[in-house]
């Protein structure tokens, strides 16, 4: 889009108008008054107060949202949401998305121009499944380091006499999180019906943690061919816990690789951007000539490979 009205780019024009067409549609929603200027709780005091514009709009668009989610299946926005430790529901988060993808759209479009501000607004929905992505890993990272101590906390219990959902319980009462909200989850679960081994089974997909998978399984034969459960937790518990240190010996071996990596792919966009600056013409050389726009093409799947190459270098499994 291109051209100008009035001295000004038509690409401002366009954002100013959507900031101004936001801006007015939340002035009406939230603070315009209605036809009566006395207000009804003062007219009548006994009666209660109804929704105001703000919330009937945005529980209508919730809704929409929300029959949407139910048609194409919203099971995984709930898992993604449940494993990030978020207690919004998916079409809340959902309608937030939209509003910061429209936001992202109008900045971009004050800024530089329509094109970007779609790009911005497509870029919306990416950042918002990174960060759940992050969150999700954060809380597995930090369950993982928690659950050594949480169950020679649970042998503790054991041995003083405690029945194994009272063991579950002190766990949900004394850990940390995200390790209390999980055992606590297991325990309200299983107070309303549920048995006990698929709930620990949901609990440990759930956190994606392989050992408390075994945690699990433990606790299910303990209960099945019976035995000492507090000797079978130590002997779990030891295993993890030598486990995690072998986990963080390999992380603080390969932080050199992983800072190597981030520093080579950076560089080409730092030497990129320097020259851009510096240089402007010697980059213009590439968007003049087919030439050009091939060798554009071939940075970036090198680029591609040498980033999956590197990932592949520096990740561990246990």
């Amino acid at each position: 889009m291109s051209g100008t009205v009035a001295g000004l780019p038509v690409p401002v024009i366009v954002g100013a108008a959507c900031c101004a067409l936001a801006l007015a549609t939340g002035f009406y929603l939230a603070v315009a008054p209605g036809r009566t200027k006395l207000p009804l709780e003062r007219r009548r005091p006994d009666v209660a107060l109804g929704p105001t514009r703000l919330e009937q709009t945005t529980a209508a668009a919730t809704s929409a949202i929300d029959k949407l989610l139910r048609r194409r299946g919203a099971a995984g926005a709930a898992a993604a949401l449940e494993q990030a430790g978020l207690k919004t529901q998916p079409k809340d988060f959902a309608l937030l998305v939209v509003a910061g993808a429209l936001a992202a759209v109008a900045v971009g479009t004050v800024l530089s121009g329509l094109i970007l501000g779609l790009l911005l607004g497509l870029l919306a929905p990416v950042g918002a499944k990174v960060m759940l992505g992050l969150l999700a890993r954060k809380r597995q990272h930090a369950f993982a380091d928690q659950l050594d101590d949480s169950l020679q906390l649970m042998a503790s219990s054991l041995r003083a006499g405690h029945s194994l959902l009272q063991a579950l319980d002190s766990v949900s009462r004394e850990a940390e999180e995200p390790t209390a909200g999980e055992f606590a989850r297991i325990v309200n679960e299983t107070r309303v019906g549920r048995p006990l081994a698929p709930a620990l089974e949901e609990a440990a997909a759930r956190m994606d943690s392989q050992d408390f998978l075994w945690v699990a399984q433990a606790i299910a034969i303990n209960r099945e061919v019976g035995g000492n459960l507090a000797e079978v937790l130590d002997g779990v518990g030891n295993t993890i816990r030598e486990r995690n240190q072998i986990r963080r010996q390999v992380k603080a071996l390969s932080a050199e690789g992983k800072m190597s990596a981030f520093v080579l792919l950076a560089l080409p966009f730092g030497v990129t951007g320097f020259l851009s600056v510096s240089n402007p013409a010697y980059l213009a050389k590439f968007f003049q000539s087919l030439t050009g726009y091939i060798l554009i093409v071939v940075a970036i799947i090198m680029l591609i490979v040498g980033a999956l190459w590197l990932r592949k270098v520096v990740s561990f499994k246990f």
